[in-house]
């Protein structure tokens, strides 16, 4: 074997364009969501009549009760946005479950307000790919 060739297995791979920039757009796309979040959260505590439910649904829950639901995941989401976009490793995990929970949570919201929750779940979705598909492939600086 040629010492050339030895070099080149030596040498640790360099992370992917691609996979570094899916997993800066899932960390930002969570702290979006997330801020996007806290504001729901938000408008649900303090002006509970902005939000009209449709009557026989699954979940009936009080729509401040939504809305401290909205505040606490928000916050827990752009915390792990930051950690995401930090490089911590663990952040990635928590990042997946993080969006799977709001995923849910606005789930649960679609008679409240159906068009921004299903708009929040599709951001979610893309996170839930952004982390899982290219996560393992980058070590943030």
């Amino acid at each position: 074997m040629s010492e050339q060739t030895r070099s080149r297995e030596a040498a640790p791979a360099t992370p992917n364009a691609f996979a570094r920039g899916t997993t800066v757009l899932a960390a930002v796309l969570m702290i979006v969501v997330g801020s996007f979040n806290v504001i729901q959260g938000l408008v649900a505590v303090f002006q509970d009549d902005f939000y009209v439910a449709t009557p026989n649904y699954l979940l009936q829950l009080d729509v401040g009760t939504w809305g401290w639901v909205h505040l606490l995941v928000g916050l827990l989401v752009v915390l792990a946005g930051f950690a995401v976009l930090s490089g911590r490793v663990w952040a990635r995990a928590v990042g997946v479950a993080l969006a799977v929970v709001s995923a849910v949570a606005n789930f649960a919201f679609i008679p409240y307000y159906p068009f921004w929750s299903l708009t929040i779940i599709a951001v979610d979705i893309v996170v839930i790919w952004a982390l899982t598909a290219h996560g393992r492939d980058i070590t943030m600086p």
